[in-house]
């Protein structure tokens, strides 16, 4: 796994959950020679594209290898994208959207995660480094949007 992020907290946690590699989210070019290095000229079999912006769009496309998949995790929110139509269509990759519109399906998701947590499968606790109070919900839905530094999940209790 190769975790790339412009913030130095999330590399360093993505290193404490396993990642092979890390590299600064800082240059479009050096980005994709590191990664081209690291996988042998055959870049990324799946590459998850979860920060909702043009730039790092484009990068995810740069990154996925020949029948590759593209996963659009990210928010975009903030207006039209253009897409290299012609590398996707080069490659051959698959482009997959990871935001669910169907309600059942969508709840279905929660409890599978809810279940996942309840059995002890999933443990969420290592990426809370905020907690808030109920009460403070819009601070932490602030901190959600605005990652102040340090910032990965918030815990919003009673």
């Amino acid at each position: 796994m190769i975790a790339i992020s412009r913030r130095p907290f999330s590399l360093d946690v993505a290193r404490r959950f396993g990642a092979a590699e890390t590299i600064p989210m800082d240059d479009h070019n050096r980005i994709i020679e590191r990664v081209k290095e690291l996988t042998g000229g055959q870049f990324c079999d799946r590459v998850i594209e979860a920060v909702g912006k043009q730039w790092p769009l484009d990068l995810a496309s740069e990154l996925v290898k020949e029948r590759g998949k593209l996963i659009v995790a990210g928010y975009h929110q903030d207006g039209p994208r253009q897409v290299n139509m012609w590398l996707w269509n080069w490659r051959g990759i698959d482009v997959i959207n990871a935001h669910e519109r169907d309600p059942k399906a969508y709840a279905d998701g929660i409890r599978e995660a809810v279940d996942a947590v309840a059995s002890g499968r999933l443990d969420p606790s290592p990426l809370y480094t905020h907690s808030y109070s109920l009460d403070r919900l819009d601070e932490a839905l602030n901190a959600t949007r605005d990652r102040p530094d340090g910032f990965l999940k918030a815990l919003v209790t009673p």
